[in-house]
């Protein structure tokens, strides 16, 4: 690449492409990457499901052949252009809880109404400078990244769909450039507010006007209705449905969807003091839906106590993008973001609550959609796990890559509390690619199977020990570099089928029945990190019946990881919770003897 350009999407063009994999490669890929879950039968099915699919005449070949004509097609950026749509979109059940994610901020020591007037003067900085491409790209080791999810910062929406959801955005045909909006949507005890945040001019209002729009908000009386924020916990077809009914029903429901959907973000100002860092991390993740949108890409949370975080719809936007976001929210003060914004007095801002028209059956409907998810949020359990002796640095002085150190305790851990190693999912971003987003690494390897087998063994040395662990760690850094590279098979087969399915083939392709495929990403741990040191904590639910969902804040000092797992099987992610404090300890000092 030439000399890197300074505004925010300069260097998008430039980008190389995500690389497409050879076909057998990816095939060999893909069984190298599953054996070790199988057994010999499971195996042997397989390998001849994948042989069938990858004959010279088979499915494999014609379905690969379609992915290359369309990845050279003109104003394709990537063959995975379809993907990511289907990916996000596609999924049918409650995005709440299931796809949102959050962080939880570091604490800044301001009131409630002083830190969410900070929050959003800091974004509508971040908003101004983004519309003039100031905010500068990404570099990492002197690569750009792709910028492209920033333009889902504000102003998005997932709107749902009876097959599939879309998204209402900037940026698009239907809205080119960016957002013109100049409101925001403000939750407090199930009532929806519009604020506006730029005046007529799109000049920012000062932080005190902010902050006294936020107050003449929380003195309002409440709504009459219940919220329609209940809705957007449902299925997405069946929130489809509901929102037809509310369009149906009155011009004025039109109307406030309306706002809901152009405003820049929301900001749910909670009327309560989070009673412990999970309890806090808790809310972020479900919360009391009468407070939330859930279809809206940026909600910021702020408790009574002025502690706060976000949570944010996954279908744009990547952990990556939202960590550069907050840092420069949490870098700076306030004050001179708000300065910068060019923000200046023009009085109270507008406030006008968003009403919705709502008869029986839709009252019926929102109340029985916030019980629903009540009862589902109630059926996860979390927990927060806080190592504060332990961190990034330690693990390199240990000459040891942080994260192998450890996704390796995460296995030995797993191991110990439910007797066995199963499907462990991590994501590995790929921004430095057109449009890339992010892979799906499969952490176990032959070398993890013998480390925690090796580790329980009482004739084991501690040299063959340490051995052991050192061969895991470097075979997952160099799987991880595999990903990085676009050289994982997962996603490309992935698509493959999805090609088949859109055509309609009635062609039976067994590989996607096969144990290896089923079996490799049903998930037993599903991990994700977040590392920045303006966030405590990272947080998304489960993804499977026995799954515990692993995401961590992984720092030179510290070590926070928030895990979720549905409660029936809650025993095993309290003991996994014990045992990774254990193995983390054990790891450091087999490595330090």
């Amino acid at each position: 690449m030439n000399e890197l350009s300074s505004r925010t999407f300069g260097n998008e063009d430039a980008l190389p492409r995500v690389p497409l994999p050879a076909l057998d490669e990816t095939g060999a890929r893909f069984l190298r990457w599953c054996e070790p879950l199988l057994t010999a039968d499971e195996l042997a099915r397989t390998e001849a499901a994948l042989d069938d699919f990858l004959r010279p005449d088979g499915p494999g070949r014609r379905l690969h052949a379609e992915l290359e004509r369309f990845d050279r097609s003109e104003g394709v950026h990537s063959w995975l252009d379809t993907f990511w749509p289907y990916r996000y979109l596609g999924r049918r059940d409650r995005i709440a809880l299931n796809a949102n994610f959050f962080f939880l901020f570091r604490d800044s020591g301001e009131t409630q109404v002083a830190r969410a007037a900070g929050l959003i003067a800091g974004a509508l900085d971040y908003k101004l400078r983004l519309d003039d491409e100031r905010v500068p790209p990404v570099v990492q080791r002197g690569r750009p990244l792709s910028m492209e999810q920033n333009k889902f910062l504000f102003s998005t929406t997932r709107i749902p769909g009876a097959e599939q959801d879309t998204v209402r955005a900037p940026y698009s045909d239907a809205w080119p450039g960016p957002s013109t909006a100049r409101h925001i949507v403000v939750f407090f005890r199930g009532t929806m507010v519009r604020m506006d945040v730029l005046g007529p001019g799109g000049r920012p209002h000062t932080l005190d006007e902010l902050a006294a729009g936020l107050e003449t908000i929380m003195k309002a009386e409440p709504s009459p209705e219940p919220s329609p924020g209940h809705l957007t916990t449902k299925a997405r077809a069946e929130w489809a449905a509901s929102r037809d009914a509310l369009i149906a029903l009155d011009p004025r429901n039109a109307r406030a969807l309306d706002d809901v959907e152009t405003a820049l973000f929301c900001v749910c100002l909670e009327d309560f003091v989070p009673a412990s860092t999970q309890e806090a991390c808790d809310n972020l993740l479900h919360g009391d839906s009468a407070n939330r949108w859930f279809d809206k890409a940026v909600s910021f949370i702020v408790f009574g106590d002025g502690s706060a975080g976000i949570n944010v719809e996954h279908c744009g936007l990547d952990g990556t993008t939202i960590l550069s976001f907050v840092d420069a929210l949490l870098g700076e003060p306030a004050a001179e973001q708000s300065s910068r914004s060019g923000a200046r007095s023009q009085g109270l801002p507008a406030v006008e609550p968003i009403e919705f028209v709502l008869d029986d059956a839709l009252r019926a409907d929102v109340r029985a959609a916030a019980a629903a998810f009540a009862d589902y949020a109630a059926a996860t359990a979390t927990a927060c796990v806080e190592f504060d002796d332990f961190g990034s640095r330690d693990a390199k002085d240990l000459g040891m890559s942080p994260d192998a150190f450890v996704q390796m305790a995460y296995q030995l851990a797993h191991k110990r509390a439910k007797g066995r190693v199963g499907a462990t999912y991590e994501s590995i971003a790929t921004r430095q690619y057109r449009r890339g987003r992010t892979e799906a690494m499969r952490v176990v390897t032959p070398e993890v199977l013998r480390f925690v087998e090796v580790m329980d063994d009482p004739a084991a040395r501690a040299g063959d020990r340490r051995d052991a662990f050192r061969a895991a760690a470097d075979a997952h850094v160099r799987r991880a570099k595999e990903c990085q590279a676009g050289r994982a098979p997962e996603q490309h087969l992935w698509e493959l089928q999805l090609i088949a399915k859109r055509r309609g083939d009635a062609e039976p392709l067994p590989l996607f029945d096969s144990p290896g495929w089923t079996v490799m990403r049903d998930d037993y741990l599903s991990t994700s990190s977040a590392p920045s040191t303006n966030i405590r904590y990272f947080g998304f639910g489960s993804t499977s019946e026995q799954c515990i969902g692993v995401a961590y804040v992984l720092l030179p000092d510290r070590f926070n990881v928030y895990l979720s797992t549905p409660r029936p099987v809650a025993d095993a992610m309290f003991d996994f919770a014990g045992r990774l404090r254990e193995a983390v300890r054990e790891l450091r000092e087999l490595l330090t003897g």
